[in-house]
């Protein structure tokens, strides 16, 4: 079956598609330093199993920055996809912030479940651990998962599954979020462009996300209504 087009067309993700500059505050979190890292990454190693696998459901499935030996179609219980982890750099400013992709519980999520070489997994997991973390309070959202594949079932390291409370964790009905994801952008460019390359290759693996969907069309609706921004200097 021909993947679906999203109502989230690249010109339309062209509107709003901007880099902008970060003033490199901290907002108030706590750094990681290397000794951080370094313990981290043993930590999170001593509760693996025998295998190093990751759970990819987002923009790991686009843009993995890591290499792996095998990747399987996965599918996860009790998590789904959700923005839910307020942005306010990367792709959003403390002026217009955005939003994240994360797992919030309840409900399935399909992903892929891609498996590491054997080769130096403390390496690997530190290399890892700085993409996806700058601030120990990330650490925390960190979790191993049983992703289940035609294979069997594999143990994944899944990155931002959030817990309750957590100070990165934001909860707003859909319409919000699809406001934010219009209007916000940063260093790593657009909430716009993110949603839209997540769907759309999500799409290409045969995976259709009701959700996604809806916010797309949402975020769509909401960028076609606005009026043009003023060119970059």
């Amino acid at each position: 079956m021909a993947a679906r087009i999203p109502d989230l067309t690249p010109e339309l993700v062209a509107r709003v598609e901007r880099i902008v500059p970060e003033d490199g505050g901290d907002r108030g979190f706590a750094l990681l330093t290397e000794d951080d890292y370094a313990a981290a990454a043993d930590r999170f190693l001593a509760q693996a199993g025998d295998e190093f696998w990751v759970f990819a459901y987002g923009s790991l499935i686009w843009n993995p920055e890591f290499t792996h030996v095998e990747a399987r179609p996965a599918l996860i219980h009790g998590w789904r996809r959700s923005f839910c982890i307020g942005l306010t750099s990367w792709r959003a400013t403390p002026d217009q912030p955005g939003l994240m992709l994360a797992l919030d519980r309840g409900g399935s999520c399909r992903g892929m479940a891609f498996r590491l070489a054997p080769a130096d997994p403390r390496a690997q997991m530190i290399a890892l651990l700085k993409r996806e973390a700058v601030h120990n309070e990330g650490l925390a959202t960190f979790r191993w998962l049983t992703a289940r594949t035609a294979e069997g079932p594999v143990t994944a390291l899944a990155f931002y599954a959030m817990p309750d409370g957590h100070p990165y964790r934001e909860h707003l009905p859909i319409q919000a979020q699809a406001q934010r994801l219009a209007r916000a952008a940063g260093r790593m460019g657009s909430g716009a462009a993110y949603l839209r390359n997540t769907v759309e290759h999500l799409e290409q693996l045969g995976i259709h996300d009701c959700y996604l969907w809806d916010l797309q069309r949402r975020v769509a609706a909401e960028i076609a209504a606005m009026p043009p921004l003023a060119p970059q200097e």
